[in-house]
């Protein structure tokens, strides 16, 4: 087709404020995706909107093999469904209280805040 532009499970975006890291999560607009390369505020950066990754997860969060998850843009991490938290997967592992991470796979939806 004449009228496709790329697969769109990598897109290209400003870095958010603050900047941002390889393999950190990020919102940008009604995006949510994981960061390829370190970008600054600005720059260009690619993010991964689809796949599984290991990300920062809240301590206290118990989570179980296929769990909806939620981005907590605040503390930058995997959290259960709240208010403003962003849904963006689903666990692919379990994750108790006390874990600091946990695989996630990426919807790769517009995020829209609970």
């Amino acid at each position: 087709m004449k009228n496709h532009i790329q697969k769109g499970d990598v897109i290209t975006a400003a870095a958010p404020a603050g900047g941002i890291g390889a393999g950190e999560g990020a919102i940008i607009g009604n995006i949510f995706g994981v960061a390829a390369y370190v970008a600054a505020v600005g720059e260009p950066v690619e993010l991964a909107t689809t796949g599984i990754y290991q990300l920062p997860k809240a301590t206290a969060a118990v989570l179980t093999v296929g769990a909806r998850v939620s981005w907590d843009n605040t503390a930058k991490n995997i959290n259960v469904p709240g208010t403003g938290r962003f849904p963006v997967g689903i666990a692919t592992e379990a994750a108790g209280n006390g874990i600091t991470s946990v695989a996630v796979r990426l919807d790769g939806v517009a995020t829209v805040a609970a």
